[in-house]
């Protein structure tokens, strides 16, 4: 239940009481601002609470917008300021502050509300104020300004504002023109039957699933129905989105449920488009996971990237000045959204060559793709990263250390090379995870299956993985250091089974690295929503990235090619069992123990 309090008697022909109704607020009516202060202590601490100003005249969707987003503690707009749980106090705080200056007078002249956002501006305390665009909200100082405002809502349709409202700002070209024009109307259809972002998301999933089982039938018709029904999920997973924007449901378990699924549906219909393929007597494991591979590395790339760079102070680059000036010609923004393959451009792509052409040139036009789109982005980043000069905070070089997903072997070598890391040169960390990650792949590539050399490659690995964590990551390059890691170990998993050579060594490959990646998307979902890293156990439980590399080597020395893949399809099944169990209980936890609500916007474009 949420309340709100209306400081005076609103005005005849006003809606604001029906208006705040029909958002879910309770209503409550102060005659002054001792009244107000008094029904403020008498809403429950665990209850939403807004001051709203009688004579307050806007569109219902400003009001939605400024007092029911759920991802912000206080928040306002003219005339109206709310609080949650979390910014009670402050709220609290102010209004005391502003009815002892005041001395508790009657409701004249300015509005409570924003005389309150004044104090709270004024303790530094951060307060949400949405864009409202050509949305009125106001509080009218006389009839001939009320009257204005009032025509000024008249001739504004909050609903068409709302609608267009519901879709990302930026967002790729095939999402923009070929989805998002109908999408919303399906988002407000679902909203309007009381459907949830989360239900919808669920049914984005079911459907990706169908789609992965009609490729995996390996028939034409088969294939042309999962061509159809992939777009289906990708209009669905960007209705979720639209659906938590029109409506402003969004929560923590929302946004870890939207990324997550997005991940389970791709790599499940690579699965889908393999097994499909070997019906027809054609093997393209090895391509499906190395499309896994690069999709992964690529994510893990953004990630780094932008958590390097999330709050680095004198952030300038030439670069990133280019950047700006190429955007004010149009048609170069499509251009470069589109030439980094995002999750709209991939995913049509797919779905059109699974249902024209067979699962290999699928894959090939995919690994082709993601290669140019990794080098484009990638290059960009080197680039503005050497050119700018920025200080790095330990937020950032901690959320890095996260990233790299170091595990005890690694730690331990870190802790016992601190000393002598100091006086390395700044490249060190990126070098030697490179140099480190390419010793233990190629080894695995170059010599025979089954012999010791991979083994001394994963030590020589492990001992480099040590060194690049040893300090700080808070230079220019160092969040580079995560995707060379995660090329490293996933590309030794993959190598490793290519040279297995027998039936099954390559799906077992497959699940093993989706195990591992979703332990490492969980990672940075939960760095995004401000909380923290897995736990310390469960990255020792599972070994850490050099910690398993190791192993696999170990169990490829040691085992015949069969047994390895009996090996791989345990590892995996473990490692997905403890990460899955400790991911979901901690995101069903976060959401009944009331997290901070987010939203994620997908994939970047």
């Amino acid at each position: 239940m949420s309340t709100a309090i209306l400081t005076g008697q609103p005005v005849p022909g006003s809606s604001i009481e029906a208006d705040l109704r029909s958002l879910g607020f309770d209503l409550r009516i102060a005659a002054d601002a001792t009244e107000a202060e008094t029904l403020l202590a008498e809403v429950p601490g665990d209850e939403r609470v807004a001051l709203v100003d009688a004579r307050f005249v806007g569109h219902v969707h400003a009001l939605r917008l400024g007092l029911t987003d759920p991802r912000f503690p206080l928040a306002a707009i003219p005339g109206a300021v709310t609080a949650q749980p979390a910014g009670r106090q402050a709220l609290t705080r102010a209004m005391a502050r502003e009815n002892s200056a005041g001395g508790g007078t009657t409701l004249v002249g300015s509005s409570l509300a924003d005389r309150i956002l004044t104090a709270l501006d004024a303790d530094g305390t951060a307060v949400h104020r949405p864009e409202l665009g050509s949305l009125v909200a106001a509080v009218p100082a006389d009839p001939q300004a009320r009257n204005e405002a009032r025509q000024a809502v008249t001739d504004v349709d909050d609903e068409a504002v709302r609608l267009k409202s519901a879709v990302k700002s930026r967002d790729g070209f095939f999402t923009t023109y070929c989805i998002s024009p109908y999408s919303r109307y399906i988002a407000r259809w679902c909203a309007r039957r009381g459907l949830t972002p989360n239900q919808v998301t669920t049914a984005s999933l079911l459907t990706a699933l169908i789609a992965a089982a009609c490729a995996a039938t390996g028939t034409r018709g088969g294939f042309v129905a999962a061509g159809v029904l992939l777009i289906a999920s990708f209009v669905l997973d960007c209705t979720d989105g639209q659906l938590a924007r029109y409506s402003l449901q969004y929560s923590t378990l929302g946004a870890w449920l939207d990324a997550t699924f997005d991940r389970a549906k791709e790599y499940a219909y690579y699965a889908g488009l393999a097994l499909g393929a070997a019906r027809g007597g054609d093997d393209v494991w090895a391509l499906a996971l190395g499309a896994m591979v690069l999709q992964t590395c690529r994510h893990v790339v953004d990630f780094s990237f932008n958590e390097a760079n999330h709050d680095a102070t004198a952030n300038t680059s030439p670069t990133a000045a280019l950047s700006d000036k190429l955007d004010s010609v149009g048609w170069t923004v499509w251009v470069r959204r589109m030439i980094v393959l995002p999750i709209g451009e991939r995913w049509a792509m797919i779905a059109v060559l699974t249902a024209v052409t067979t699962p290999r040139v699928t894959f090939y036009a995919l690994l082709i793709g993601c290669a140019v789109a990794a080098t484009y982005t990638t290059a960009g980043r080197v680039l503005r990263s050497l050119t700018r000069k920025a200080r790095r905070t330990d937020r950032a070089a901690a959320a890095l250390a996260d990233l790299a997903d170091s595990g005890p072997l690694a730690q331990g070598l870190a802790e016992a090379l601190k000393k002598p890391a100091r006086g390395l040169p700044g490249f060190t960390a990126p070098a030697v995870a490179l140099l480190g990650g390419l010793a233990v792949v190629l080894t695995a590539a170059l010599t025979g299956f089954g012999g010791p050399w991979p083994i001394a490659a994963a030590v020589v690995y492990a001992l480099t993985s040590g060194l690049a964590v040893a300090r700080p990551l808070k230079g220019a390059l160092d969040w580079l250091v995560p995707p060379f890691l995660r090329a490293a170990e996933y590309g030794t998993v993959l190598v490793l089974a290519v040279k297995a050579d027998v039936h099954g060594a390559l799906p077992a490959a497959f699940g093993l690295v989706a195990a591992v990646a979703y332990h490492h998307y969980d990672t940075v979902y939960r760095i995004r929503g401000d909380a923290g890293a897995p736990p310390a156990w469960l990255v020792r439980s599972i070994g850490g990235h050099e910690g398993r590399t190791l192993l696999v080597t170990v169990l490829a020395a040691l085992l015949t090619a069969s047994q390895l893949t009996v090996a791989l399809t345990a590892l995996a099944v473990a490692v997905a069992l403890v990460v899955l169990v400790e991911s979901i209980r901690f995101w069903v936890g976060a959401h009944k123990g009331g997290a901070p609500a987010v939203h994620d916007e997908g994939e970047t474009a």
